[in-house]
């Protein structure tokens, strides 16, 4: 646990961020967790072990975090954004029934050309979601 905390401190200095407690509880909230929770999830979760985490502290500190490459931010529901700390080029699966979502290898699938746009466009980065019933729901 200890380790653990050591390796939070260490990464979020080494990105230039004050350690503040409450960037340290949400980090660390997000790193433990593979649900891409919201931000409002998140915060559930912290004022469940110590209720003094604001709605714009958590806010806050999600915006420092991105800010940095440490957190993403994911667009899997209209006008819902989701976290996580996972922000290697991955893509997703979201359940339509339970609405679970999990990590999709990148290399599951075969690159896509951005170079076969339209002309005009130009592709940087893409990631796909993958719509359908999970394994549990099935």
């Amino acid at each position: 646990m200890q380790q653990q905390s050591d390796t939070i401190v260490k990464t979020l200095k080494s990105k230039g961020l004050r350690v503040t407690p409450q960037r340290f509880a949400v980090f660390a909230n997000l790193l433990a967790r593979t649900d891409h929770p919201t931000a409002e999830q998140i915060q559930t979760a912290l004022n469940r072990d110590y209720p003094v985490s604001s709605q714009a502290t958590v806010y806050s500190a999600l915006q420092a975090l991105r800010e940095v490459g440490l957190v993403r931010e994911v667009l899997l529901d209209q006008g819902v954004l989701r976290y996580d700390a996972n922000v290697g080029p991955h893509h997703h699966f979201r359940c339509r029934q339970c609405g679970a979502i999990e990590d999709i290898a990148w290399n599951t699938f075969q690159c896509v050309d951005l170079q076969q746009l339209r002309p005009g466009l130009q592709g940087e980065a893409y990631e796909l979601t993958v719509q359908g019933v999970c394994d549990r729901c099935s």
